[in-house]
């Protein structure tokens, strides 16, 4: 599983809140039940917004409901922790998307400027030093799916 919202933690915060996915699904203004059944089944994932609306609702850390490839977040999980979609994120750092994305994905050679990283640490209100190590993650996430014989 890559880095993304983990169905069946999503699905035990549920039930621990008392909630039915119909019920879930109205408090966070999404079309209906069926839909969080799909994210619980791992079928679809939330949008990044209703991902925070999710952990809102059922008043637990966005980070609960999120599953991470690695020990700690890449740059995907930084961005879906603050509830971001790519759009969102380039767009408030400056950034084209093909380039955020490519890093995201672990395709960059030399870490970007402190400029831009100061930009995104903002972005998704984290330390630099985090967003450093995600980018770190991110790439070795990609040489690790490359390479997976390592």
């Amino acid at each position: 599983m890559s880095t993304g919202v983990d169905p069946s933690a999503l699905r035990s915060a549920r039930e621990k809140a008392g909630l039915t996915q119909h019920e879930l699904a109205r408090l966070i203004g999404a079309a209906g039940g069926e839909r969080v059944s799909r994210w619980e089944l791992g079928m679809s994932e939330p949008r990044p917004d209703f991902l925070v609306k999710l952990a809102r609702t059922l008043r637990i850390p966005a980070l609960r409901l999120i599953h991470f490839e690695g020990d700690i977040p890449d740059l995907r999980g930084l961005r879906l922790k603050a509830g971001l979609t790519g759009p969102q994120l380039a767009s408030r750092t400056n950034l084209s998307m093909p380039t955020y994305l490519r890093w995201e994905a672990g395709q960059w050679t030399r870490l970007p400027s402190i400029v831009i990283i100061e930009s995104l640490a903002k972005a998704v209100d984290e330390p630099v030093s985090v967003v450093v190590a995600g980018f770190r993650e991110a790439q070795r996430l990609r040489e690790i799916r490359a390479n997976p014989n390592i």
